[in-house]
């Protein structure tokens, strides 16, 4: 069995003191490829030290994260976008509108989401979009790009059958971690409706670990739990939701290649 853990913060000092382990452990339980999305220019040196640390392995992505939009976003997307210069990324992301923590930047998240997914657009890459409480003005900025072949992932996906039919309709996969092992999420149903050939794994480790680890670190090897959920969801063997979507995420990062 192969899984691609779409989303994981390696880098971050949760994982200083073991992530070599964590990194064995995950290898061990068949996650072969654990892919790194960026918040901000603090954090693209020590995510790019990982990928370096484990080649072939973990695979880091270039972006700016929302909550990390500042009045200064525009310098900032500038660093970043000279790093893919002379770097190899896998995706633009984490990327998109958090209305969550605070709506008061709602203007400038939206100018630098679409900046972003202009580049990715530019560079042939696909986007990793993060959505909290904003599936209306994400698709809104969206819009603008139908008919450029922009792809990607809606991570940590928690919208309704409706927003996830709109998210497939423009080309995107659901990102599904731990949440869906969560007693009352309601997101098994989502997850049936939209479809096995439209779903990606992801830990977003160290946040969001599933049963029976939940409110714990988590971490990449956890991925096997999540597949477990899917798999009786879809009423299929865990090899065979495996390899879908281990397809699924092969294909849209292009990892093949």
């Amino acid at each position: 069995m192969q899984l691609i853990d779409t989303h994981t913060h390696l880098y971050l000092p949760e994982f200083d003191d073991d992530r070599d382990l964590v990194v064995n452990r995950a290898v061990e339980s068949g996650v072969v490829r654990l892919l790194m999305p960026n918040i901000d220019t603090d954090s693209a040196d020590q995510m790019l030290s990982v990928g370096n640390r484990y080649p072939g392995i973990c695979l880091p992505m270039i972006g700016l994260h929302p909550t990390s939009v500042k009045v200064d976003f525009n310098s900032q997307i500038d660093k970043l976008e000279n790093l893919a210069a002379n770097n190899r990324f896998c995706a633009v992301g984490e990327i998109g509108i958090d209305l969550y923590w605070d709506q008061s930047k709602l203007a400038e998240q939206s100018e630098a989401f679409r900046r972003q997914v202009a580049f990715a657009v530019n560079s042939g890459l696909p986007v990793v979009i993060h959505s909290r409480n904003s599936f209306p003005e994400v698709f809104m900025a969206l819009e603008e790009f139908r008919g450029s072949g922009v792809k990607g992932v809606f991570h940590a996906f928690t919208g309704s059958v409706q927003d996830a039919g709109k998210a497939i309709g423009m080309g995107f996969k659901l990102g599904i971690g731990g949440i869906v092992t969560y007693k009352n999420s309601g997101l098994d149903k989502v997850v049936k409706e939209a479809g096995s050939e439209n779903i990606v794994l992801e830990t977003d480790s160290p946040y969001l670990a599933p049963v029976p680890h939940r409110g714990k670190r988590n971490e990449s090897s956890y991925l096997r739990l999540i597949n477990k959920k899917l798999s009786e969801i879809f009423s299929i063997s865990e090899e065979e939701m495996a390899d879908i979507t281990f397809d699924n995420s092969s294909s849209l990062f292009k990892l093949s290649e």
